[in-house]
């Protein structure tokens, strides 16, 4: 299926055999497992069935910067599926929350009573946003600077810190409308949709794919509002590891967003960018001049889909026209244009035959491994 997706996109699956053959390790380096704490393993067991893509940008983080992000986050998770359970009343639920930090000094302490099916409204989009992302954002910039890895600004500028997380969440909070919608949990602030339907649930219905798709971009234009800071952000970075570990999340959202943008598709299915295309992102956002390179891309590429009629289409042209002013290179990152046919079909067919044998070999070795150990 990867395969058939990057037919179009030959760059994309040559980088998806360098990732499999070495890339990944020079931009997710592999943790030492061996040297960990029995608790610490456990820490990380939870993190990588708690979330794959938060999972492997933590633990390329270096030094103790890791434990501390990766014990952060989970926190913060469990926090999190605590607060977003509707199945809790509020007399319970205020005081799990206040005396939550309490909790975590009781190892034999459980929550077994999380349901999480209820129907929810959402009724404060921004507030929420900040507290389950924004404070996030800030949090982790405050343990970048106290650890010396990055300047006392970076966990200063809480504003800054809190345009990283308010955009991660407005973009996943956009992308899965209607896997949300299948959950019962309504994200997705109301008013703003209530001018559109009188129902959220409204735009599943084909006769108001036209109304829905106009809410999309009304809700993508508010979240690159976002962008500049975020530039600003990533401009201050200093650690490597830490770059890789802010970069790679935002410039996800940005494609993401990009593959949203007057996409029916939305409110019909997964709307996911190509694993290619994610592999390509991770390899090449680890400096400035290539982030800014794949956001202008991602920017053009909104750019040229504006409708003329989409009742947002000013506000969206306004907000890529600020964007480009923040010293963006004025060209893609990757031209495709110069690849002639007959070399487009030699490499993709080099790169499906590279694949075939770099997967039989894993899975050789793999079983290989496995027959040793029994």
């Amino acid at each position: 299926m990867e395969f058939v997706k990057c037919l179009g996109h030959p760059e994309e699956f040559y980088n998806l055999v360098r990732f499999r053959i070495g890339g990944k390790r020079k931009v997710m380096p592999k943790m030492d497992q061996d040297s960990l704490s029995s608790s610490l393993k456990t820490c990380y067991k939870y993190l990588n069935q708690t979330s794959r893509s938060f999972a492997a940008v933590i633990q390329a983080l270096d030094g103790e910067m890791r434990n501390a992000v990766c014990i952060f986050y989970l926190v913060l998770r469990a926090l999190d599926t605590l607060e977003d359970d509707m199945t809790i009343s509020v007399e319970k639920k205020v005081p799990l929350l206040h005396n939550f930090h309490s909790f975590l000094y009781q190892p034999d302490w459980r929550f077994m009573e999380s349901k999480e099916k209820d129907r929810q409204v959402l009724e404060d989009f921004p507030t929420y946003c900040h507290h389950v992302a924004g404070l996030v954002g800030i949090g982790l910039s405050r343990l970048f600077s106290a650890s010396e890895f990055e300047d006392p600004l970076v966990g200063e500028d809480t504003e800054r810190a809190n345009s990283m997380g308010l955009f991660l969440q407005k973009t996943n909070i956009i992308r899965d409308y209607l896997e949300d919608q299948q959950e019962g949990r309504e994200f997705w602030p109301q008013e703003v949709w209530s001018r559109y339907v009188k129902k959220l649930g409204d735009f599943a219905k084909p006769e108001n794919i036209d109304l829905a798709v106009q809410c999309l971009n009304e809700l993508i234009t508010n979240a690159l509002h976002h962008i500049p800071d975020v530039i600003t952000y990533l401009s201050r970075l200093r650690n490597q590891s830490v770059f890789n570990f802010c970069a790679i999340p935002q410039v996800m959202a940005i494609a993401t967003l990009a593959a949203c943008y007057n996409n029916q598709q939305v409110f019909k299915g997964a709307v996911k960018i190509r694993k290619g295309q994610a592999v390509t992102l991770m390899m090449d956002a680890t400096n400035m001049p290539a982030v800014k390179a794949i956001i202008y891309q991602y920017m053009e590429e909104i750019y040229h889909r504006i409708p003329d009629s989409d009742p947002s289409s000013s506000k969206t042209r306004q907000i890529i026209s600020t964007i480009r002013t923040q010293n963006l290179p004025n060209c893609q990152l990757i031209s495709r244009s110069h690849y002639s046919p007959i070399y487009l079909s030699f490499v993709m067919l080099l790169a499906a035959l590279s694949w075939q044998y770099l997967t039989t070999l894993s899975q050789v070795t793999e079983d290989y491994v496995q027959t040793g150990e029994h």
